[in-house]
């Protein structure tokens, strides 16, 4: 989990991102609505009209507006250009659990404790259909991203997709009738018997109440989460909807669950204070993210970005799952770098671009993403790790690049794998890894330990030579010789993240998140600062 952003206030009920912007709004548990500014990490406004907690937030796909709803019963339609409110939405008669736009109709749709689910048109401002059916506070409903549908989740322990095709042939094509006739006619059955929502299926299998659901953003697929602790996969076709799997590994109140949008993952999050993700082909958890003290609430996913946001009690954080930034290693004029489970080689003389081989996966249908690569020119090998920022899960792969490969369709390589932080080549048969004790470890080609090398202890580990490394930690990258097994030198350097060389490996690039410049250390400087 790389973490982009974080903002500290009252507790996150609602949390939506700008389709276009880097903007998000934060609903708080105390009434007040935020709008950040993400990328420059600042508030730009804020909104407090609503009287009570507000749980529901979303922003327009096109329109310079969003829509919140409270526990003061009302809904509001913002403009946040304007910076005030346009208009409220009176109708339900207790709190607002979530709001949703439409992305293609002015329809706005809002769940509510008083057990309904309600269309609003915000063109018109007035509500064009109740749906009625939950026996219990409805904690959550959404639109189909494509179809005519609607998933609504109730502390009734149920699921229920609706059809609404009836309301937006109602609705969508003004009749003869006008708008004031279709109103006045919504939410009733017609002469032939057709409704504006329909029950379509009704989804049994949670033990407590369902907190949050949602629809696959392409296959026809729902994710819930409840008050029994576990996350649902449900399946549906025209005639039935039926469960899949259930995930299991909270060990409290499941607050929201969502699917990646690009990614075979789903994503929840509890008030057993942690995020997790889980592997949709397998239904397992692949990676856990607690914090210390904070409950979670809400989560939302980017609809273009690698971006998710989550809500919590103390506030809201902004995270990536993997960096766009592909691990890389260049010798010569090669570029030899991962995307898209395949190893892949770039010729800077000519343009080339070619697959060399495919990358195993490790059971299932998602491979963690690489984070680094060394390589080694003189056996034509390469160093792949895996780092999830816990030890424990953290794992390389070592790989004997093909010399004669079908770029078209690469087979599937061999690799040895073995868990560690990190590993970096030392000389041509031999590399060290950092393994989950953060102990240095010299193994040969054949993946086999050759000896443990006793080191003041870092954090993480870069190239530096043959026989060398830089160890880092905390507040200080130091160069260390493997053979002679002794701190050569040390630098301060808080938090460095990448290190690059020059190419007669003279001088030494460290490069840290915070660092507004890269300052090029001459070698002989590590002597001199020791």
């Amino acid at each position: 989990m790389l973490t982009k952003f974080e903002t500290k206030s009252a507790r996150v009920k609602g949390v939506a991102f700008h389709p276009n912007r880097p903007w998000i709004l934060s609903s708080l548990h105390n009434g007040v609505i935020q709008l950040w500014d993400y990328r420059m990490c600042t508030l730009i406004d804020r909104y407090d009209e609503h009287d009570g907690p507000v749980r529901g937030v979303d922003f327009h796909c096109n329109q310079p507006i969003f829509v919140s709803g409270g526990d003061d019963y009302k809904i509001k339609v913002w403009n946040y250009k304007q910076k005030r409110c346009l208009f409220t939405l009176l109708g339900h008669l207790d709190y607002i659990r979530t709001c949703f736009f439409h992305k293609e109709y002015p329809w706005i749709l809002s769940s509510s404790d008083d057990q309904t689910i309600r269309v609003w048109n915000w063109q018109s401002r007035n509500c064009i259909c109740v749906i009625t059916g939950h026996n219990h506070y409805v904690m959550c409903a959404q639109f189909h991203p494509s179809e005519d549908l609607i998933v609504s989740a109730s502390l009734d322990q149920t699921i229920r997709v609706w059809d609404i095709s009836g309301l937006r042939k109602k609705t969508a094509q003004p009749g003869l009738g006008g708008l004031e006739e279709q109103i006045k006619g919504s939410g009733q059955t017609d002469l032939f018997g057709s409704s504006d929502a329909i029950v379509k299926h009704v989804l049994e299998g949670h033990d407590r109440g369902v907190n949050w659901v949602t629809f696959h953003p392409t296959m026809p697929l729902i994710i819930s989460g409840a008050d029994d602790r576990q996350v649902k996969l449900w399946r549906m076709n025209d005639t039935k909807a039926w469960e899949v799997d259930t995930c299991r590994g909270h060990y409290n109140n499941v607050s929201c669950a969502l699917f990646h949008p690009r990614q075979d993952l789903i994503l929840s999050n509890s008030e057993d204070k942690s995020i997790r993700v889980w592997d949709m082909s397998k239904r397992t958890s692949i990676q856990t993210f607690r914090r210390e003290n904070d409950r979670f609430w809400v989560m939302a996913a980017h609809p273009t970005l690698n971006l998710f946001v989550a809500g919590h009690d103390t506030g809201l954080v902004v995270f990536k799952l993997e960096r766009e930034r592909p691990p890389y290693a260049v010798y010569q004029n090669k570029l030899y770098y991962v995307k898209d489970r395949y190893l892949r080689l770039y010729e800077m003389g000519t343009s080339k671009d070619v697959a060399v081989m495919q990358l195993k996966r490790n059971g299932g249908s998602y491979r963690p993403p690489v984070s680094s690569m060394s390589y080694n020119p003189a056996e034509n090998a390469v160093l792949l790790t895996t780092n999830t920022g816990n030890a424990d899960s953290s794992a390389y792969e070592l790989y004997n690049i093909p010399k004669d490969y079908d770029s078209a369709n690469p087979d599937v390589a061999e690799g040895k794998r073995s868990s560690g932080v990190a590993a970096v080549w030392v000389a041509r048969n031999r590399f060290t890894v950092l393994d989950r004790s953060h102990q240095l470890v010299v193994k040969n080609l054949r993946n086999e330990v050759t000896k443990k090398v006793p080191a003041a202890t870092c954090d993480m580990i870069f190239y530096a030579g043959t026989g060398s490394l830089l160890l880092r930690d905390s507040e200080h990258v130091t160069l260390f010789d493997v053979q002679q097994r002794r701190s050569l030198a040390k630098v301060k350097m808080a938090k460095c993240k990448h290190v690059v060389w020059s190419a007669d490996m003279s001088h030494v690039a460290l490069i840290s998140k915070h660092c507004k410049l890269i300052e090029l250390i001459p070698l002989a400087l590590f002597w001199m600062v020791e």
